[in-house]
């Protein structure tokens, strides 16, 4: 099964090879991943000791965050390596000063797994919520690494729970320990064979909790608010936009909205730009002229990366975006641990703690052009309303933390 597994991991990589052609994305999947043993072999020396961390792409880099600072203290004679397998996690945190090696992992072939491991020798390697690689984690069996799974998560649909799966169960051997999210994740693994598994939770709410720690001012943002209701929307897709440009465009001169689209290329933010009747300023041109009078714009566009954390805390409500998209909506425990009531799209059951929020009361689902006027308007007239959703968002981040504190206290004792 192994050598049929491998042929397709080698006809995916001359697929993407030539998708790379036409896709600037694609290309930064192929080009990354060709210095990467060049970029170890000068970090890692043989003789240094070296943790592993692996995330599939940004959001979960984001995840584990928590359990790398904790870990990079527990253990400071060890180096942090962190892979990516995606160049949306990669290239926004290639430069990020937790690790002592950032770099893509390579595709799994045998000999990949062999050379990748053999360069970094970890001590202990986390893979985080997901991503189960088969030749790797036989390569980690194999030398008998041990491996974790931190703020997993399993659904009864994938593989590994399906008469076929036997090959997909077998390289879950090669982890010493699951930390999963829920219960149901808990009894999916024990039903096949797996008892070597605690519900810690979910470390994103430890990640979200300590950005209360934090330096959250961005002067800019408080000038342009000028002190009026703020609506911030966050990480939104044309089909967020094209209902919320609806109702911007109709909104009361006292209203701000702030939006800070998922996608930011030029020709997009242009378009956006153009739909909106209201006075509309880009960050672009925040940066490239000091002198604009902030607080005399309507709408504020972040076309850029990295703040849109920050900006949360200055919103009265939040609009999340993705949730019309597939498989649903973006992360919504930022707004939330700012205390802020949240608006999202109707494709959300994927997420347990968009879920549980709209379940509590404190996140409003939307499905058309009136729900979302309904809810908007609802919230900016009613104050204590809005005081009483965003007091349960807070609330519903402050009771799930403490995921990293029960990885670290297994892993140590």
């Amino acid at each position: 099964m192994f050598v049929l597994y491998t042929f397709f991991v080698f006809l995916a990589s001359q697929i993407v090879k030539l998708l790379a052609l036409f896709s600037p994305k694609i290309k930064l999947f192929v080009e990354g991943r060709k210095t990467v043993f060049q970029t170890l072999q000068s970090k890692i020396s043989p003789l240094d000791k070296t943790i592993w961390f692996h995330a599939a792409s940004l959001g979960e880099y984001e995840q584990g965050l928590p359990v790398i600072e904790k870990i990079k203290v527990k253990f400071p004679e060890h180096k942090i390596i962190v892979s990516f397998f995606s160049p949306s996690g990669y290239e926004v945190r290639k430069n990020n000063t937790v690790a002592d090696a950032t770099v893509y992992l390579p595709l799994d072939t045998k000999s990949n797994a062999k050379q990748f491991i053999e360069l970094v020798h970890p001590d202990l390697v986390f893979f985080i919520k997901y991503e189960y690689w088969p030749n790797y984690l036989s390569e980690l069996k194999r030398q008998n690494i041990k491996t974790y799974l931190i703020s997993g998560i399993f659904r009864e649909k994938q593989a590994f729970f399906k008469w076929y799966g036997g090959f997909y169960r077998n390289a879950l051997q090669a982890f010493d320990y699951f930390f999963v999210q829920n219960e149901s994740s808990k009894i999916l693994l024990q039903n096949i064979g797996f008892n070597n598994v605690k519900i810690s939770g979910d470390t994103r709410f430890d990640r979200v909790v300590s950005i209360l720690e934090r330096d959250n001012s961005l002067d800019f943002i408080a000038q342009f608010k000028n002190d009026k209701t703020t609506i911030v929307i966050g990480s939104s897709w044309p089909k967020d936009e094209n209902l919320l440009v609806s109702y911007i465009n109709n909104s009361a001169d006292e209203v701000k909205f702030i939006i800070a689209p998922h996608n930011i290329k030029s020709e997009q933010i242009l378009e956006l730009k153009n739909s909106i009747s209201k006075k509309t300023v880009l960050f672009s041109n925040v940066q490239s002229n000091r002198d604009l009078s902030l607080k005399d714009f309507d709408v504020f566009i972040i076309d850029t990366i990295g703040i849109l954390t920050k900006i949360y805390s200055y919103a009265e409500i939040a609009y999340v975006g993705g949730g019309f998209g597939n498989p649903g909506v973006h992360n919504i425990l930022e707004p939330a641990t700012f205390g802020v009531p949240i608006v999202i799209g109707p494709n959300y059951s994927h997420f347990a703690e968009a879920t549980a929020l709209v379940n509590l009361g404190g996140c409003i689902s939307i499905s058309n052009q009136n729900n979302l006027k309904e809810a908007i308007d609802n919230l900016i007239q009613n104050p204590d309303e809005r005081f009483e959703k965003g007091h349960i968002c807070s609330t519903f981040v402050q009771m799930n933390k403490g995921a990293t504190d029960v990885i670290l206290k297994h892993i140590t004792e």
